[in-house]
C-alpha cells in the first residue's frame, strides 16, 4: 500500500522488489543530503577543493550510508511507528529482520572506518556505541528526558562535522572545535521540532521525551535560547580567525523567522503543521552550513 501511495516507492519497489524495500526505506535515504552537507563541511573546511576522493567517498559510505542509515533502521526496529517520522512519511511496518540488518550495517560501518584515520575512526566509533545506547533497551536512552536531547546533540551536532574534518588527518583547529560546539547547541534547537508532532506516539509507547517533559511551549524556548548560544560559539569561531561575523546574520535571522512564528501560535497549530516546523528548521539548519562555509572556508585551510 504505501509505494502504491507514492509514485518514487513506486519506482524503486519496481527495482528493489516489494521485499527489500521496506529495509530501505528505514534507513530515511531522505536525511542523507542533510547529513551529508553536514559531514563535508568539516571535510570542506579541513581540505577545501583539495580533499581526495577515494577517502571521501569511503569516509561517506562509513558515515552517512552505513552508520547513519543504521542508527535510523535500528530506532526503527524498535520504536515501530505507525504515523509519520522524521525523513519518512507513512513508513512501512518494520521487516522482519530489520533489527539483523541494522546491526550488520552499524558493524559494517565500525569495521570499514579504521581504515581510515584514527580520529575519524573513533569518532565513528563513538556514533555507533551511542545509537545503540540511543534505541536498543534495556538503556534507550530516547525515552529519557535529557538523555535523548545529549545523545543527539553530540552524535549530529558536535561529532558529525568533526568526522568530516578528521577524514582529512588534518588536527583539529580551534575554529572547528567552536563551529562544532555551537552546532552542538543548534541540534538542541532542532531536536524538539522533530518530536512535538509526535508527542502523541511517544506517549503510547511510554516514552518519556524531552517535548513530553517539558511540554511544548518551553521545549520551543529551549530551541529559542539554544539557537542563541550556537550562535555566539559561531561567532567565536569567526572571531578567533579574524573575519567579519556579517555572513553570520542571515543563519542567525532565519532561525528566528522559524523559531518566533512557532512560539507565538504553537497552541493552535496541528501534528501536520509541527512537522513542516521541522522542515523549515532543517532548512535553517542548511543556511548556516552555507554561512560557516563561507566565513571559514579561507583560514580553515590555512591553520
Amino acid at each position: 500500500m504505501t509505494a502504491r501511495q507514492y509514485p518514487v516507492r513506486r519506482f524503486f519497489e519496481g527495482l528493489v522488489g516489494a521485499r527489500t524495500l521496506p529495509y530501505l526505506l528505514h534507513l530515511r535515504p531522505l536525511e542523507w543530503p542533510i547529513m551529508s552537507a553536514h559531514f563535508l563541511l568539516g571535510t570542506l573546511l579541513a581540505a577545501g577543493w583539495g580533499l581526495r576522493l577515494g577517502p571521501s567517498l569511503l569516509g561517506w559510505l562509513v558515515f552517512v550510508a552505513l552508520m547513519n542509515g543504521g542508527t535510523l533502521a535500528i530506532n526503527s526496529a524498535f520504536d515501530k511507528d505507525e504515523g509519520d517520522i522524521g525523513y519518512l512519511k507513512a513508513p512501512p511496518q518494520p521487516p522482519r529482520h530489520l533489527l539483523a540488518f541494522s546491526s550488520a550495517l552499524l558493524g559494517a560501518a565500525t569495521l570499514l572506518g579504521f581504515l581510515l584515520p584514527l580520529p575519524f575512526a573513533l569518532i565513528n566509533l563513538a556514533c555507533v556505541a551511542m545509537s545503540v545506547l540511543y534505541s536498543v533497551p534495556p538503556p534507550r536512552l530516547k525515552a529519557r528526558a535529557g538523555w535523548d536531547l545529549l545523545i543527539n546533540c553530540l552524535g549530529f551536532g558536535l561529532l558529525t562535522p568533526l568526522a568530516g574534518w578528521a577524514l582529512t588527518g588534518r588536527p583539529f583547529s580551534r575554529a572547528i572545535l567552536l563551529a562544532s560546539a555551537g552546532f552542538a547547541f543548534l541540534f538542541a534547537t532542532l531536536y524538539p521540532m522533530t518530536q512535538i508532532y509526535q508527542v502523541a506516539e511517544d506517549s503510547r509507547r511510554g516514552d518519556l521525551t524531552l517535548v513530553i517533559r517539558l511540554g511544548v511551549g518551553r521545549s520551543l524556548v529551549l530551541a529559542l535560547l539554544a539557537a542563541l548560544i550556537a550562535h555566539g560559539c559561531f561567532l567565536a569561531a569567526i572571531l578567533a580567525l579574524g573575519r567579519s561575523p556579517a555572513y553570520l546574520l542571515p543563519s542567525l535571522l532565519a532561525w528566528l523567522a522559524v523559531l518566533l512564528p512557532w512560539l507565538w501560535g504553537w497552541r493552535t497549530w496541528t501534528d501536520p503543521q509541527h512537522e513542516a516546523g521541522m522542515y523549515w528548521g532543517l532548512g535553517a539548519w542548511a543556511v548556516t552550513d552555507l554561512s560557516l562555509l563561507a566565513l571559514l572556508w579561507p583560514q580553515a585551510i590555512s591553520l
